[in-house]
């Protein structure tokens, strides 16, 4: 017969180690989803802005752009997909890829700025935040 503090201490050991997946932060996300084009500094040079039609935005000038206030809603509305493109479909004035994976998960409440709290992907809200801090 095994001593039932031992069994005790193994499953509490399983247990620590068995974590809840950890996201990836808006810095590594941003990494992954946008520097392709975008630039890891924001600035829109990323190694595929040669080949687009337009040159990509330069994210660290969103807020200089707004009067010194960072553009959470129109931000959130890029990335997300509030502008209203279909999904599937890409904007022709914007090219910007779909963010499917950036979808999926817990909601938080996002006020970009308007004053209302909106249900978001908790993914997005970490990109937004993080080109929040790449603002000049």
């Amino acid at each position: 017969m095994r001593h039932p503090m031992m069994i005790l201490l193994l499953s509490l050991g399983l247990a620590a180690c068995v974590e809840r997946e950890t996201l990836p932060s808006g810095s590594e996300d941003f990494a992954d989803f946008c520097a392709a084009c975008h630039g890891m500094s924001g600035k829109g040079d990323g190694e595929g802005a040669a080949a687009l039609d337009r040159k990509p935005a330069d994210l660290t000038r969103l807020s200089a752009k707004n009067g010194g206030v960072f553009p959470g809603t129109r931000v959130m509305a890029k990335i997300w997909g509030y502008t209203g493109v279909a999904p599937g479909r890409q904007d022709a004035a914007s090219p910007m890829p779909e963010f499917g994976p950036l979808l999926q998960g817990d909601l938080v409440p996002y006020d970009g700025g308007d004053g209302i709290a909106t249900p978001t992907p908790v993914r997005l809200v970490q990109i937004a935040e993080y080109l929040k801090a790449l603002q000049d």
